[in-house]
């Protein structure tokens, strides 16, 4: 039997554990630097989530307000804009310890509803490793972007944004 988990508000202390939580479920090239993640909680703490259970830290959701149809290269610090109508979701990884126990749809669905009681109008993200099909299962279409920040990512990355009413 699985322990029960909990999804809080990422904290400081939880950076060695996300990052470990990132190693295990992308491969180097898409790891993005301590720095860079610690100044992403710095940023928008807000809207950053991890996800524990009996033995620590087994998932998280990154994500910021911005504005739809920009993108966040990859390995850069977020730049939260202040006219935000778009809640960006940079970064979901789920432990493979973990996997099989909904945790990636609770983190999704929990950042979603906290989107629309900050009264943004959509959410949208940078789908990776082949999971548009988990993305569109929550709504999320492709969609067009002349953003460069896309071109930071590995061949098949694709913009998906979906409204939050």
């Amino acid at each position: 039997m699985s322990s029960p988990m909990t999804i809080r508000p990422m904290q400081p202390a939880d950076l060695d554990a996300v990052l470990r939580v990132q190693a295990a479920c992308y491969p180097p090239p898409m790891q993005e630097p301590a720095a860079v993640v610690k100044a992403r909680l710095d940023a928008a703490a807000a809207t950053c989530l991890a996800a524990c259970d009996a033995d620590g830290v087994c998932g998280y959701l990154f994500a910021y307000p911005s504005r739809l149809g920009l993108v966040t290269d990859l390995g850069a610090p977020f730049e939260l804009a202040p006219d935000a109508d778009t809640l960006y979701l940079h970064d979901l990884a789920v432990d493979p310890r973990a996997l099989g126990r909904g945790l990636a749809r609770a983190l999704v669905e929990y950042l979603l509803d906290l989107g629309r009681g900050r009264g943004l109008s959509h959410a949208a993200l940078v789908s990776v490793q082949d999971s548009t099909r988990f993305w569109t299962g929550f709504g999320f279409v492709a969609r067009m972007t002349g953003d460069a920040g896309l071109l930071t990512y590995p061949a098949g990355a694709v913009y998906m944004a979906r409204p939050l009413d």
